[in-house]
C-alpha cells in the first residue's frame, strides 16, 4: 500500500436541483483531502470513464449524441485524438489493458474493444448487465452496473468469470459507478455520493472511504455541473485521478485522514 496516495481529481456534482445525497454511517476508516494541484478540464466532456497511461488520459464521455473515447493532454486537457460514438449509444466506463481500450455504454447492452494506439475499432461485444464502470487487475476486467456487485471478465472472451457484493459492515454499497484498480484495491465513485470507496476485490469489503466534499469552488459550479465520477491512476508518479461530469477543472489532491 503506498505510503502517501496522491489523488488528482476532476470532481462533480450533482445536477441542477439535486445535491448529492449524505453519507450513510461507516464502519470504515475515512479520509478527507488537500489540493496539491489544479489542471484544466473539458467542461463540456461528461465523463464517465478515466485512464491515465503513459503520459496521457484516455477518457469516456456520456450522453447520446455526444458521447466519445480520448485522449487527452493532462497539464492542458486538450484532445490530442477522439473517436465518436453512433448517437444510439450512451459512453460509459473505460478501461485500458495492454495494447486495447475497452469502452462500455449504458443500456445498449454493446461494448467495444479500440486498437490502443490507432484508436480504430478492434470489435464490439455484447452482455447483459447495464454498463456503468470499468477496470482492471492486470488479467480481468472489473465492471460495475449501478448495483452493489461488481463484475469479473475474462479480456479476450468478455464472459464473466466471478462476481462481488460490496459491503460496508452489514450493509449493502448499492449505485457502484466508475472503477479503478490500485495497488491491490479497487477504487469506486458512489453515485450521487462524493466519496470514493476503496474495496477488497477478494471480498467485496469496503477498507476505507475518501470524503471529497467541498472540493470544487462555489465559482466553478455551473447549473449543469453533475456528479463526481471517473477515476485513473499513474503509477509512475502515485497519483489518482478522479473525474466529475462537466467539470471545468482537475484536481491532485493528497489524502488526509480524518
Amino acid at each position: 500500500m503506498l505510503n502517501r496516495i496522491i489523488l488528482v481529481g476532476i470532481l462533480a456534482m450533482a445536477p441542477i436541483g439535486f445535491g448529492a445525497s449524505s453519507p450513510p454511517p461507516t464502519s470504515a476508516p475515512v479520509y478527507s483531502y488537500r489540493i496539491v494541484n489544479t489542471y484544466p478540464h473539458d467542461p463540456n466532456a461528461f465523463t464517465q470513464g478515466l485512464v491515465f497511461r503513459d503520459g496521457v488520459l484516455y477518457e469516456s464521455t456520456g450522453l447520446r449524441g455526444r458521447s466519445d473515447v480520448r485522449r487527452v493532454e493532462l497539464e492542458s486537457g486538450r484532445v490530442l485524438a477522439r473517436r465518436t460514438l453512433l448517437p444510439l449509444f450512451f459512453g460509459e466506463g473505460l478501461a485500458v489493458l495492454r495494447d486495447r481500450i475497452y469502452q462500455l455504454t449504458w443500456t445498449s447492452g454493446v461494448g467495444f474493444v479500440y486498437d490502443r494506439e490507432s484508436m480504430e475499432l478492434v470489435r464490439e461485444f455484447r452482455y447483459g448487465i447495464e454498463g456503468w464502470g470499468m477496470t482492471h487487475d492486470g488479467e480481468r476486467l472489473i465492471v460495475s452496473d449501478g448495483s452493489e456487485h461488481l463484475y469479473f471478465w475474462d479480456p479476450e472472451t468478455l464472459q464473466e468469470t466471478n462476481k462481488l457484493t460490496v459491503r460496508d459492515g452489514g450493509r449493502r454499497i448499492a449505485n457502484l459507478n466508475e472503477l479503478e484498480y490500485i495497488d491491490g484495491e479497487i477504487y469506486a465513485n458512489v453515485w450521487m455520493q462524493d466519496r470514493i470507496a476503496r474495496i477488497s476485490p477478494e471480498t467485496g469489503k469496503v477498507l476505507s472511504w475518501i470524503d471529497l466534499t467541498g472540493i470544487l469552488p462555489l465559482a466553478d459550479r455551473r447549473a449543469n455541473v453533475d456528479v463526481l465520477n471517473g477515476i485513473a491512476y499513474d503509477e509512475e508518479k502515485e497519483r489518482l485521478f478522479v473525474t466529475g461530469k462537466l467539470w471545468p477543472k482537475l484536481f491532485e489532491i493528497e489524502l488526509v485522514p480524518k
